[in-house]
């Protein structure tokens, strides 16, 4: 198995794209998503966690959050919200969007993909037919849900508002998206499954841009996975999470002391290594109580228990729920 935190973590917190929608503006504009709890109740009924994200087919604009500064986005960039922030695109900077109470998100949630949308001088038409002629802006708006729960250290390692720029690495993704949304307005057999795996594949390609981008010296989850002793320890702990690990042996591998490999793991992490395996291990766990008929026992000794009682009492503390209560409460929202 390759040492591959990220690839471990994008598995594990079952990443799963859903709603699109094809959105054309003309005049001044703006218009609000909400933050992910709302969108997960419009949009995802029982996903944790929902972000957006959306990419500039034609024309261009500024998308903003709340404390942090606006950003100027253009035909190819992609702009996405990976925590979940309430946030505003338009024609210029510091417009709000017009209030809205409308159930429009819940009421056209199982519509076929991409739901056309509609911004004219301020007037919303959801379930249009096409965008209206002479638009000057189009934009498609996609929705990527994931788990924060039990462990997903990569969704506060990302910020809040992330740019990317048309043209840079992963310059393949947005043409593609945009293809694909061409294809399923045509009514094309497939292509809501196309999305909805190319909707995923924006998410991983924006971490990954993002990951490649850190400068030396950085804190957080990602740039651990770029540090040289502690990437490489991380990197052990998810290949061998049952091994009965300790900070010396950890540090022993990584060549480091375990006060110096400590003190780095918890300056970058946020957590001791100890800590994070722990999370990890019941990260792991809670994916085979998901996905397998293996009992509690054998799924505890596999992500590094030596009793069922042990692995039982650090799930409850870490999920709130004992392993079985857990997995029947999953299996039932199936």
């Amino acid at each position: 198995m390759t040492q591959d935190p990220l690839s471990d973590v994008l598995r594990s917190v079952r990443l799963r794209g859903a709603i699109f929608y094809y959105v054309s503006f003309g005049d001044d504009w703006a218009a609000e998503t909400p933050a992910s709890p709302e969108l997960a109740n419009a949009l995802m009924p029982g996903a944790e966690h929902v972000l957006a994200y959306h990419l500039i087919v034609k024309g261009g604009g500024w998308a903003a959050t709340d404390g942090e500064p606006a950003v100027r986005v253009g035909s190819g960039d992609i702009v996405m919200f990976p925590r979940g922030d309430r946030h505003v695109v338009s024609s210029a900077p510091g417009m709000q969007a017009p209030s809205d109470d409308s159930d429009w998100r819940v009421t056209t949630r199982d519509d076929p993909k991409p739901i056309a949308v509609a911004y004219h001088r301020g007037v919303l038409r959801p379930g249009a037919p096409a965008p209206a002629q002479g638009a000057s802006t189009v934009i498609v708006c996609g929705f990527v849900g994931c788990d924060l729960r039990p462990f997903n250290p990569l969704i506060a390692a990302l910020p809040r508002l992330l740019h990317l720029k048309s043209g840079g690495v992963g310059a393949w993704v947005a043409p593609m998206l945009d293809q694909a949304v061409s294809e399923s307005r045509q009514g094309r057999s497939g292509s809501a499954a196309v999305l909805d795996r190319l909707s995923e594949m924006v998410f991983v390609d924006a971490a990954r841009r993002h990951l490649e981008s850190l400068p030396e010296g950085g804190s957080g989850w990602l740039s651990a996975l770029r540090d040289r002793h502690v990437g490489k320890a991380i990197g052990l702990l998810h290949e061998r999470p049952a091994d009965p690990w300790t900070v010396e042996e950890l540090g022993r591998q990584v060549g480091l002391s375990r006060s110096a490999l400590h003190e780095r793991f918890a300056g970058l992490v946020g957590q001791p290594p100890m800590q994070y395996l722990a999370n990890w291990r019941i990260q792991r766990g809670a994916g085979l109580l998901r996905e397998s008929d293996a009992t509690v026992a054998a799924i505890a000794q596999e992500v590094g228990y030596e009793t069922e009682a042990a692995f039982a009492r650090a799930f409850k503390r870490l999920v709130g729920q004992p392993p079985a209560a857990w997995r029947r409460a999953q299996r039932s929202r199936a």
